[in-house]
Protein backbone atom coordinates (compact mmCIF):
# COMPACT_ATOMS: atom_id res chain seq x y z
CA UNK A 1 0.00 0.00 0.00
CA UNK A 2 1.31 3.33 -1.10
CA UNK A 3 0.57 6.04 1.42
CA UNK A 4 1.32 9.49 0.75
CA UNK A 5 2.96 11.72 2.58
CA UNK A 6 1.63 15.15 4.14
CA UNK A 7 1.92 18.48 1.84
CA UNK A 8 4.14 21.35 3.37
CA UNK A 9 2.02 22.99 5.58
CA UNK A 10 -0.48 20.45 6.63
CA UNK A 11 0.60 19.73 9.45
CA UNK A 12 0.95 23.38 10.63
CA UNK A 13 -2.93 23.97 8.94
CA UNK A 14 -4.75 21.15 10.88
CA UNK A 15 -3.01 22.03 14.24
CA UNK A 16 -3.81 25.60 13.82
CA UNK A 17 -7.38 24.41 13.50
CA UNK A 18 -7.92 22.40 16.32
CA UNK A 19 -6.77 25.12 18.69
CA UNK A 20 -10.15 26.71 20.52
CA UNK A 21 -10.58 29.37 23.37
CA UNK A 22 -10.20 29.10 27.31
CA UNK A 23 -13.36 26.60 28.58
CA UNK A 24 -15.18 29.19 29.94
CA UNK A 25 -17.44 26.58 32.28
CA UNK A 26 -14.26 25.61 33.72
CA UNK A 27 -12.56 28.95 33.99
CA UNK A 28 -16.18 29.54 36.08
CA UNK A 29 -15.84 26.31 38.06
CA UNK A 30 -11.96 27.65 39.44
CA UNK A 31 -13.17 31.07 40.24
CA UNK A 32 -16.38 29.68 42.15
CA UNK A 33 -13.88 27.35 43.88
CA UNK A 34 -11.59 30.05 44.76
CA UNK A 35 -14.53 31.88 46.27
CA UNK A 36 -15.48 28.58 48.62
CA UNK A 37 -12.46 27.95 50.07
CA UNK A 38 -11.88 29.29 53.47
CA UNK A 39 -9.77 32.40 53.03
CA UNK A 40 -10.22 36.09 52.74
CA UNK A 41 -11.07 36.92 49.02
CA UNK A 42 -7.90 37.09 46.57
CA UNK A 43 -5.92 35.70 49.71
CA UNK A 44 -3.46 33.52 47.19
CA UNK A 45 -2.67 36.78 44.57
CA UNK A 46 -1.59 35.82 41.13
CA UNK A 47 -1.81 31.75 42.09
CA UNK A 48 -5.31 32.16 42.22
CA UNK A 49 -5.71 33.75 38.62
CA UNK A 50 -3.45 30.83 37.95
CA UNK A 51 -5.58 28.45 38.63
CA UNK A 52 -8.32 30.02 36.99
CA UNK A 53 -6.30 30.32 33.98
CA UNK A 54 -4.85 26.57 34.03
CA UNK A 55 -8.45 25.16 33.83
CA UNK A 56 -9.63 27.12 31.07
CA UNK A 57 -6.60 25.99 29.27
CA UNK A 58 -6.86 22.49 30.05
CA UNK A 59 -11.08 22.18 30.40
CA UNK A 60 -10.71 20.82 34.18
CA UNK A 61 -11.08 22.23 37.27
CA UNK A 62 -8.07 20.72 38.93
CA UNK A 63 -5.95 19.75 36.17
CA UNK A 64 -3.04 17.26 36.81
CA UNK A 65 0.23 19.17 35.76
CA UNK A 66 2.75 16.45 36.18
CA UNK A 67 4.58 14.99 34.32
CA UNK A 68 6.21 17.66 32.61
CA UNK A 69 8.66 18.24 29.47
CA UNK A 70 11.80 20.99 28.90
CA UNK A 71 11.67 20.90 25.46
CA UNK A 72 15.34 22.76 24.28
CA UNK A 73 15.63 23.77 20.46
CA UNK A 74 19.06 24.01 19.21
CA UNK A 75 19.58 26.17 16.15
CA UNK A 76 22.63 28.64 14.85
CA UNK A 77 22.44 32.22 13.19
CA UNK A 78 24.32 33.40 9.75
CA UNK A 79 23.88 36.92 11.80
CA UNK A 80 26.74 35.76 14.39
CA UNK A 81 29.54 36.36 11.02
CA UNK A 82 28.53 40.53 11.97
CA UNK A 83 30.32 40.36 15.61
CA UNK A 84 26.71 40.54 17.14
CA UNK A 85 27.61 37.78 19.78
CA UNK A 86 30.24 37.71 22.48
CA UNK A 87 30.50 33.73 21.30
CA UNK A 88 30.91 31.74 18.23
CA UNK A 89 28.45 29.45 16.55
CA UNK A 90 30.54 26.39 17.88
CA UNK A 91 28.89 27.53 21.48
CA UNK A 92 25.64 26.26 20.17
CA UNK A 93 27.05 22.53 20.34
CA UNK A 94 29.10 22.66 23.00
CA UNK A 95 25.83 23.84 24.93
CA UNK A 96 23.93 21.24 23.33
CA UNK A 97 26.31 18.90 24.79
CA UNK A 98 25.96 20.16 28.07
CA UNK A 99 22.59 19.92 28.25
CA UNK A 100 22.84 15.61 27.21
CA UNK A 101 25.49 15.48 29.72
CA UNK A 102 23.25 17.11 32.59
CA UNK A 103 25.47 19.83 33.54
CA UNK A 104 23.67 23.26 32.96
CA UNK A 105 21.63 24.99 34.42
CA UNK A 106 18.19 23.74 33.23
CA UNK A 107 19.12 20.07 33.86
CA UNK A 108 19.19 21.42 37.46
CA UNK A 109 16.33 22.55 37.68
CA UNK A 110 14.68 19.56 35.91
CA UNK A 111 15.83 17.63 38.24
CA UNK A 112 14.82 19.78 41.61
CA UNK A 113 10.86 19.37 39.75
CA UNK A 114 11.35 15.72 38.28
CA UNK A 115 11.06 16.79 35.10
CA UNK A 116 12.00 15.66 31.93
CA UNK A 117 14.95 17.24 29.75
CA UNK A 118 14.73 16.49 25.65
CA UNK A 119 16.97 18.68 23.31
CA UNK A 120 15.58 19.22 19.20
CA UNK A 121 18.15 19.68 16.94
CA UNK A 122 16.39 21.82 14.29
CA UNK A 123 19.34 23.88 13.19
CA UNK A 124 23.06 23.64 14.68
CA UNK A 125 25.73 23.61 12.19
CA UNK A 126 27.69 21.09 13.85
CA UNK A 127 26.93 17.28 14.05
CA UNK A 128 25.71 15.99 17.03
CA UNK A 129 26.24 12.16 18.68
CA UNK A 130 23.03 10.03 18.71
CA UNK A 131 21.67 10.31 22.09
CA UNK A 132 18.86 9.39 23.92
CA UNK A 133 17.73 12.49 25.19
CA UNK A 134 18.15 14.28 21.42
CA UNK A 135 16.22 14.72 18.32
CA UNK A 136 17.74 14.82 15.73
CA UNK A 137 15.21 17.04 13.02
CA UNK A 138 18.14 19.60 11.42
CA UNK A 139 16.29 21.41 8.68
CA UNK A 140 19.65 23.33 7.69
CA UNK A 141 23.08 23.72 9.74
CA UNK A 142 21.88 27.35 11.04
CA UNK A 143 20.34 29.99 9.16
CA UNK A 144 21.46 32.42 6.24
CA UNK A 145 23.31 35.74 7.55
CA UNK A 146 19.38 37.80 7.67
CA UNK A 147 21.35 41.05 7.12
CA UNK A 148 22.06 40.62 3.42
CA UNK A 149 19.35 37.93 2.89
CA UNK A 150 16.38 36.21 4.18
CA UNK A 151 17.43 33.69 7.10
CA UNK A 152 15.29 30.93 5.59
CA UNK A 153 13.15 30.37 2.70
CA UNK A 154 9.35 30.24 3.65
CA UNK A 155 9.32 26.54 3.02
CA UNK A 156 11.85 25.66 5.85
CA UNK A 157 10.72 28.03 8.62
CA UNK A 158 7.23 25.86 8.34
CA UNK A 159 9.64 22.83 8.62
CA UNK A 160 11.15 24.50 11.53
CA UNK A 161 7.06 25.13 12.51
CA UNK A 162 6.10 21.38 12.48
CA UNK A 163 9.53 20.04 13.63
CA UNK A 164 8.04 21.80 17.12
CA UNK A 165 4.74 20.54 16.67
CA UNK A 166 5.98 16.86 16.09
CA UNK A 167 7.70 16.82 18.91
CA UNK A 168 5.49 18.46 21.27
CA UNK A 169 2.55 16.00 20.28
CA UNK A 170 4.58 12.86 20.96
CA UNK A 171 5.32 14.43 23.96
CA UNK A 172 2.08 14.72 24.91
CA UNK A 173 0.94 11.76 23.75
CA UNK A 174 3.64 9.90 25.82
CA UNK A 175 1.94 11.79 28.96
CA UNK A 176 3.20 14.90 29.17
CA UNK A 177 0.62 17.29 30.68
CA UNK A 178 2.85 20.67 31.20
CA UNK A 179 5.69 21.53 28.54
CA UNK A 180 8.50 23.75 28.83
CA UNK A 181 10.03 25.72 25.97
CA UNK A 182 13.56 26.17 26.17
CA UNK A 183 16.06 27.64 23.14
CA UNK A 184 19.47 26.90 22.49
CA UNK A 185 21.51 28.87 19.93
CA UNK A 186 24.52 31.34 19.63
CA UNK A 187 22.84 35.07 17.95
CA UNK A 188 19.34 33.96 18.57
CA UNK A 189 18.66 37.15 20.96
CA UNK A 190 19.71 39.18 17.39
CA UNK A 191 16.91 37.26 15.96
CA UNK A 192 14.18 37.47 18.53
CA UNK A 193 15.12 41.38 18.56
CA UNK A 194 14.13 41.70 15.00
CA UNK A 195 10.93 39.87 15.68
CA UNK A 196 9.55 42.04 18.31
CA UNK A 197 10.87 45.16 16.17
CA UNK A 198 8.65 43.79 13.67
CA UNK A 199 5.40 42.82 15.74
CA UNK A 200 5.62 45.79 17.84
CA UNK A 201 6.62 48.36 15.67
CA UNK A 202 8.85 49.89 17.60
CA UNK A 203 12.55 50.49 16.44
CA UNK A 204 15.65 48.00 17.49
CA UNK A 205 16.85 50.42 19.98
CA UNK A 206 14.13 49.98 22.17
CA UNK A 207 13.34 46.38 21.93
CA UNK A 208 17.67 45.31 21.62
CA UNK A 209 19.35 43.84 24.60
CA UNK A 210 22.77 43.66 25.47
CA UNK A 211 22.59 39.89 25.04
CA UNK A 212 25.72 38.32 26.53
CA UNK A 213 29.01 40.07 27.01
CA UNK A 214 29.22 42.34 24.31
CA UNK A 215 29.56 45.60 25.91
CA UNK A 216 27.88 48.96 24.64
CA UNK A 217 29.69 48.57 21.04
CA UNK A 218 28.73 45.27 20.43
CA UNK A 219 25.26 46.23 21.71
CA UNK A 220 25.42 49.12 19.14
CA UNK A 221 26.44 46.80 16.57
CA UNK A 222 23.34 44.64 17.40
CA UNK A 223 20.83 47.27 17.16
CA UNK A 224 22.28 48.69 13.53
CA UNK A 225 22.17 44.37 12.50
CA UNK A 226 18.60 44.26 13.82
CA UNK A 227 17.79 47.95 12.64
CA UNK A 228 19.04 47.29 8.87
CA UNK A 229 17.81 43.07 8.73
CA UNK A 230 13.96 45.25 9.58
CA UNK A 231 14.75 47.52 7.13
CA UNK A 232 15.42 45.60 4.03
CA UNK A 233 13.48 42.82 4.71
CA UNK A 234 10.24 44.38 5.57
CA UNK A 235 8.55 41.94 7.29
CA UNK A 236 4.99 41.54 7.39
CA UNK A 237 3.71 41.42 10.86
CA UNK A 238 0.55 40.17 9.76
CA UNK A 239 2.22 37.22 8.29
CA UNK A 240 4.29 35.14 11.21
CA UNK A 241 5.68 32.43 8.41
CA UNK A 242 6.97 35.93 6.48
CA UNK A 243 8.53 37.26 9.79
CA UNK A 244 10.00 33.78 10.77
CA UNK A 245 11.73 33.20 7.18
CA UNK A 246 13.21 36.95 6.87
CA UNK A 247 14.78 37.42 10.20
CA UNK A 248 14.23 34.47 12.18
CA UNK A 249 15.45 31.29 13.38
CA UNK A 250 15.12 27.47 13.12
CA UNK A 251 14.99 26.86 16.54
CA UNK A 252 12.48 29.43 17.22
CA UNK A 253 10.05 28.77 14.57
CA UNK A 254 10.51 25.02 16.27
CA UNK A 255 9.30 26.56 19.81
CA UNK A 256 6.36 28.34 17.83
CA UNK A 257 5.59 24.67 16.80
CA UNK A 258 5.41 23.39 20.45
CA UNK A 259 3.26 26.39 21.59
CA UNK A 260 0.74 25.40 18.82
CA UNK A 261 0.83 21.86 19.22
CA UNK A 262 0.22 22.40 23.46
CA UNK A 263 -2.86 24.93 22.40
CA UNK A 264 -4.40 22.37 19.69
CA UNK A 265 -4.00 19.57 22.97
CA UNK A 266 -5.30 21.76 26.22
CA UNK A 267 -1.57 21.16 27.61
CA UNK A 268 -0.32 24.30 29.48
CA UNK A 269 2.91 26.07 28.31
CA UNK A 270 5.42 27.94 30.52
CA UNK A 271 7.66 30.48 28.10
CA UNK A 272 10.77 31.86 29.88
CA UNK A 273 13.51 34.06 28.19
CA UNK A 274 13.45 36.60 25.46
CA UNK A 275 13.31 33.82 22.48
CA UNK A 276 10.70 31.75 23.49
CA UNK A 277 8.50 35.14 24.61
CA UNK A 278 9.33 36.12 21.56
CA UNK A 279 8.21 33.12 19.66
CA UNK A 280 5.16 32.95 21.85
CA UNK A 281 3.81 36.33 20.78
CA UNK A 282 4.49 35.47 16.96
Amino acid sequence: MTIKAPQPGHVLRTTIAHIGGLDARASEAAQQRQQSLTKPAGALGRLEELSIQLAGITGELRPLLRPCQVIICAGDHGVVAEGISAYPSEVTAQMVLNFLAGGAAINVLARLFGADVLIVDVGVKSDLPDHARLVKAKIRPGTRNFLYEPAMTRAEAVAAVEVGIGVAQKSIEEGARVLVTGDMGIGNTTASAAIAATLSGLPAVEVTGLGAGVGRDGWRRKVEVVQRAVDLHMPDQHDALDVLSKVGGLEIGAIAGIVLAAAAARVPVIVDGVISTARACH
